[in-house]
């Protein structure tokens, strides 16, 4: 009996805590997800100024390795925040910038970094 009781008890506080707060939906938890993976974060905030060369993106996110750049502009891309552009030149050039839903992150991530200086 006292499991049924502290069980209806629970609900009961779970209605009450749901009526007065937002809940934490799927979408929200998701981009969460794909803006916190290691490094990609940083690699749309070193985007923000404009397209980057695979390189130049590297010396400006120093500690990350080849194999994991190229793994994060991979999802990054198909996610379509990151657009990949060769462009046709001796040598071949390839060049990444962010793509409209990519430059939307800009208030979020500049505000991340703002906080992360105050807090961290």
């Amino acid at each position: 009996m006292l499991g049924m009781a502290s069980g209806a008890a629970i609900t009961e506080q779970r209605g009450t805590v749901a009526a007065r707060r937002e809940c934490c939906c799927s979408a929200y938890h998701q981009a969460v997800e794909l803006i916190g993976k290691r490094w990609t974060g940083a690699i749309v905030f070193v985007l923000l100024d404009g397209p980057l060369r695979f390189s130049e993106v590297k010396v400006l996110v120093p500690e990350i390795s080849d194999r994991l750049l190229s793994e994060r502009m991979k999802e990054l891309e198909a996610e379509g925040i990151v657009q990949r552009h060769v462009m046709d030149a001796m040598p071949v050039r390839v060049e990444y910038c962010l793509t409209e839903k990519g430059r939307a992150l800009e208030p979020a991530v500049r505000s991340l970094k703002v906080w992360a200086r105050s807090w961290l």
